[in-house]
């Protein structure tokens, strides 16, 4: 694809967000900005968040793994996230904990389980990659078991309260943590742009990158870590939303068929967050607060990859 034809595409994406944040931020305000900025503004910016670890997230770990299938969430951390709130809420109940607790808890439980799954799996073998993931299914599948016994054990009150927080929301967000997390998102953000290259090099296949002097298993670690903290501050900011990866990554792979990384981030980052912004917008006026947005991606991402499962098995069969 020529570079007129990429820089076209992205401008577009760039002005339909424009005009998605625009309408959401304005619609039916009445005049009442302070309302709009207030509360229509924690929600973008949690969008922001979101959508930018999760596209980067997802489009580096699909490359790593060589699969358009696989989503960081085949790792367990929606399980574990579960299980963590399902555990604080069995013990402790509704005891009043301070949210930087919570956030740093689930965060910091989140990745020192990936660093010690990755540290125990990625050795030189070759197949460690396939081990991890077929792993992270049998533990998320445990975790799921764990969380499902002590929510059947739980007061049904307690139960009531705990599926409030296990579900992704942005209307809940705490700002203070919003603002915590920024500086270590733009971290997070610029230490997988500048190692955008790498990652281009990695389409070609473990066997070229290792042949071109890339040390393939340390960048595996490196990555696999930046995915996991990445997914942990998501999750542990707005709860699991499992399919938005898949979707904002598949579909920049149709809008952009490029190998150059830094175009494919900026590319599903936009994207992301014009589908978080429209959905809250549907959410909130079309379908008046009646369903949540994690309902909405979760069925559009389902749908969507039951097509293109069936299309890629039509693909093969010809």
């Amino acid at each position: 694809m020529k570079n007129k034809q990429i820089y076209f595409r992205l401008v577009t994406l760039i002005l339909l967000v424009l005009i998605s944040i625009g309408l959401f931020m304005t619609y039916q305000t009445y005049g009442n900005w302070q309302f709009a900025l207030t509360l229509r503004g924690k929600k973008l910016l949690a969008f922001v968040i979101v959508g930018l670890l999760t596209s980067f997230s997802t489009i580096s770990f699909q490359t790593i793994t060589q699969s358009h299938f696989l989503t960081p969430s085949i790792l367990g951390f929606d399980s574990l996230y579960v299980l963590v709130q399902t555990t604080l809420f069995f013990y402790f109940g509704q005891t009043p904990t301070h949210p930087m607790m919570m956030f740093g808890l689930n965060v910091g439980l989140m990745v020192i389980f990936s660093v010690i799954l990755f540290g125990f799996l990625l050795r030189k073998e070759s197949q460690d990659l396939f081990l991890l993931l077929m792993i992270g299914m049998v533990i998320g599948t445990f975790f799921r078991s764990v969380s499902t016994f002590l929510q059947v054990l739980m007061d049904p009150n307690e139960y009531d309260k705990l599926q409030g927080k296990l579900f992704a929301s942005f209307s809940n967000v705490d700002v203070s943590l919003l603002y915590m997390v920024i500086p270590i998102v733009i971290g997070i953000i610029l230490l997988f742009w500048i190692v955008s290259p790498t990652l281009d090099v990695f389409h070609l296949g473990t066997c070229q990158a290792i042949n071109l002097g890339i040390n393939v298993q340390r960048f595996r670690w490196f990555i696999l870590f930046l995915i996991s903290l990445s997914v942990a501050l998501s999750t542990a900011l707005i709860g699991p939303i499992t399919f938005l990866g898949f979707i904002v990554a598949n579909i920049t792979y149709q809008i952009l068929p490029v190998y150059k990384h830094r175009y494919l981030f900026v590319s599903s980052a936009l994207l992301s967050i014009l589908m978080l912004v429209l959905g809250q917008f549907l959410v909130e006026h079309i379908f008046h607060m009646n369903t949540t947005l994690s309902v909405v991606i979760e069925f559009s991402g389902g749908v969507y990859f039951i097509w293109k499962l069936l299309s890629e098995r039509g693909k093969t069969l010809q």
